[in-house]
């Protein structure tokens, strides 16, 4: 079976920054963690959990830490659970993922739908939005940054993000980039190093 998800940085708009992916329902929550951070770009510098519920909850797919014992919850290892015995053909279809517990991006992952066929290569089947830069300062430093290339392109807060960014001196952050040719195709490549 495959599970169709619909994955969304929440607190971002104009552009809302999503993926739709289809994974196999055999994979662990490490691998999804991995499917993620390939189809949004981001960059694996940082932890990161799933969780029932945004704030508190019952459930907590984390790796394993000495940590696990400061929760009210038992972590569960995401090294080891796999997608289908959380999910148990679609009878619970949400689940949040944090990525970076400083900036604290949390993404809603919505299960779209269970299909019959089966897959071993996971598929971005479609987008929208760039994905923030790593460290950026969350929501708010994101839209702050959005902001600064709008409104003052040219001052010198958008020359530092562009030092920062390792952008030239015209190019600016675009938001709305999303190409899910490259997209596909980085994640095949990193598929084979799973």
């Amino acid at each position: 079976m495959n599970y169709q998800f619909k994955i969304q940085i929440k607190g971002i708009t104009k552009p809302p920054v999503w993926r739709r992916i289809i994974v196999s329902e055999d994979i662990t929550f490490a691998e999804l963690h991995e499917i993620i951070q390939c189809v949004f770009g981001w960059g694996n510098y940082h932890l990161y959990q799933f969780k029932d519920k945004e704030w508190g909850g019952e459930v907590l797919i984390a790796e394993p830490s000495d940590m696990d014992d400061m929760y009210f919850v038992d972590t569960l290892d995401a090294n080891k659970l796999l997608l289908k015995h959380y999910f148990q053909r679609g009878a619970i279809t949400k689940i949040f993922y944090e990525y970076d517990f400083g900036d604290s991006w949390i993404h809603t992952i919505t299960l779209e739908s269970v299909e019959e066929s089966t897959t071993n290569i996971p598929m971005c089947l479609d987008g929208k939005g760039a994905c923030p830069p790593e460290d950026c300062g969350g929501i708010y430093g994101y839209a702050h940054l959005k902001e600064i290339f709008e409104n003052t392109p040219t001052g010198k807060e958008a020359k530092n993000f562009r030092e920062w960014l390792g952008l030239g001196n015209k190019e600016t952050w675009d938001a709305k980039k999303f190409d899910l040719d490259e997209t596909n195709k980085f994640l095949l490549t990193y598929h084979d190093e799973f």
